[in-house]
């Protein structure tokens, strides 16, 4: 029988994933796998991507994120819009998740976030100190726990400690580590900035090296000035710069932010098609999402479904 040929979409789709890692090559225990295959497979695109909605901004930039969309204010507005807009998982700290999840138990999946900080202090030496653990989202029955890991502050090694009795605790009950693994402080700063390549690129081999099972990072921009060689000298384009980032994670699952708000909704879809090019498992986006009406975000929510509906893995 005739194989059907791809349409160029799809072989465009398949030749950009490349080595993107799936969970049948990742070597994980068997209560990681359930977990993963829940996120992968059982929620959201359910084709080996991840489309992940966040609320950690909140404690992280305080309520003025609230301000263009009030009702964005109450957290059961992120459940509905995680609900109606069939997402992967949920992404919230300790007391969101403990005062608001058993109204919608079972319908979306829980990454429990077990730190966190203000912006209020300077960033000059960022930490990221702990206020829950493995074991709060077991009994939470989420599916995985988050963790932020300042790479390049002058305080990474109290948050890399605290990383090491995390990820043991993963490993013995089986909970997927997701790591918002985040260029900060000082010393970033002096070498170009968190947003460099330079950054980015570390950052992404800083989750490979740590042991985490996915990681979050942010685009890389096109800055060089002030970051090492040889980043300074590198001419890449946005796919370029990607792809490197991605290649410098490995088999661990990538998630790219959305950042700030877009207006532009055809923006926020091109920029999901961008990072799912350049082998990217999914987008972790909430401010694009939750600062829109509720009607709004699903719709838009819907167009990311069909950009990510053809990268399976």
């Amino acid at each position: 029988m005739k194989r059907k040929s791809q349409s160029p979409t799809r072989r465009t789709a398949t030749k950009a994933l490349g080595t993107r890692p799936n969970l049948r090559n990742l070597a994980v225990s068997h209560g990681k796998r359930v977990r993963l295959w829940r996120l992968l497979y059982g929620h959201g695109p359910r084709n080996g991507s991840l489309l992940v909605l966040p609320l950690d901004q909140g404690l992280e930039h305080g309520p003025t994120d609230f301000f263009p969309n009030p009702a964005a204010l109450d957290t059961n507005f992120q459940f509905q819009l995680a609900i109606a807009g069939n997402y992967s998982a949920i992404a919230l700290g300790f007391g969101l998740a403990d005062k608001y999840i058993h109204e919608y138990c079972g319908q979306v999946p829980l990454i429990l976030k077990l730190n966190g900080k203000t912006n209020i202090a300077d960033d000059a030496e960022a930490v990221s100190p702990l206020a829950a653990s493995v074991e709060d989202a077991v009994r939470l029955g989420a599916d995985a726990v988050g963790y932020t890991v300042y790479v390049g502050s002058p305080r990474q090694d109290h948050e890399i400690r605290e990383y090491a009795k995390v990820r043991q605790e993963c490993e013995r009950l089986g909970m997927p580590l997701v790591l918002w693994s985040y260029p900060r402080g000082r010393e970033i700063d002096a070498k170009g900035g968190k947003g460099t390549l330079y950054a980015q690129d570390y950052a992404a081999r800083v989750a490979l090296e740590l042991g985490a099972d996915i990681v979050k990072l942010h685009e890389p921009d096109d800055k060089t000035a002030g970051c090492p060689e040889p980043y300074a000298s590198l001419r890449e384009n946005n796919a370029e710069r990607l792809r490197r980032v991605v290649r410098s994670a490995g088999k661990v699952l990538v998630l790219f932010s959305g950042g700030e708000k877009n207006d532009d909704d055809a923006a926020v879809v091109r920029k999901v098609k961008l990072y799912m090019d350049n082998g990217a498992t999914g987008v972790m986006f909430g401010r694009n999402m939750w600062l829109r009406s509720l009607e709004h975000a699903t719709a838009l929510t819907k167009q990311v479904h069909r950009v990510m509906a053809r990268y399976p893995a």
